[in-house]
């Protein structure tokens, strides 16, 4: 185990006193198999989640609890609190690892994708073809990134509900490698930020990685999504503070 490249799991949380210990019980759980760490960004709670984290504190290796500009100001203070040569992890509150990959066999990669059971039912198989530059087939529950791929926090705070699928398409756009471990599962817990998708949004971010075509291929697949409710499974990913 020492030899494996070490993971840092990052929850952000503002009053999410009910989901997060589950969440960190879910990274402790995996310490004696996997070298991993585990950092909380608290947005400055006040319903006796920073009590929560200081009840766990010895299994944290650094937490902070302060007013935030939002979810993703909250990822990048994590983001920039992991060491350089760390696989990062994000977990919200109430989300959970169920199982991570062999990491011996996969430290030299970018970056792995694994499967995410979407609350009771189903399971989300993430897609890092060109399902990426249409919707955000990646959920951030089961997506190890390389620090190294980008030592700067990653996400542009302009975007409320979707940095993180912007960021997934900057890193496909750079050539990076995506690689399904089919070993690496975890638990979405449901309701968030996203349950309600913002198209506009998502739209703005494809046109300015790939252009209007593929903007308008997405709005095509949205258009049919609402037309046919068995295309709903490919709704983006649910962000839960």
């Amino acid at each position: 185990m020492s030899a494996a490249p070490r993971i840092t799991a990052i929850t952000v949380v503002k009053n999410g006193v009910g989901w997060l210990e589950e969440t960190i019980q879910s990274v402790i759980r995996q310490k004696p198999v996997a070298n991993i760490e585990h950092l909380i960004v608290d947005g400055g709670s006040t319903d006796g989640t920073v009590a929560l984290i200081e009840r766990y504190a010895e299994h944290i290796s650094w937490w902070i609890s302060e007013p935030d500009g939002g979810v993703y100001d909250a990822m990048n203070k994590g983001w920039a609190a992991t060491p350089a040569d760390n696989f990062v992890l994000f977990l919200g509150a109430g989300d959970r690892i169920v199982s991570l990959p062999d990491m011996n066999r996969f430290q030299h990669l970018d970056v792995l994708c694994g499967s995410v059971r979407m609350g009771e039912n189903g399971l989300f198989i993430p897609r890092s073809d060109f399902h990426l530059k249409l919707y955000n087939s990646l959920h951030h529950q089961a997506l190890l990134i390389n620090k190294r791929l980008h030592p700067a926090p990653p996400f542009n705070v302009r975007y409320t509900l979707y940095a993180d699928f912007d960021f997934n398409q900057r890193l496909k756009k750079s050539g990076v490698a995506f690689v399904r471990a089919v070993d690496f599962v975890a638990y979405a817990r449901p309701g968030g930020m996203s349950d309600q998708p913002c198209f506009p949004e998502s739209l703005r971010i494809i046109v300015t990685n790939y252009g209007f075509i593929w903007a308008v291929l997405a709005l095509a697949g949205y258009c049919a999504m609402k037309l046919f409710p068995v295309l709903r499974r490919l709704r983006p990913v649910q962000k839960v503070r």
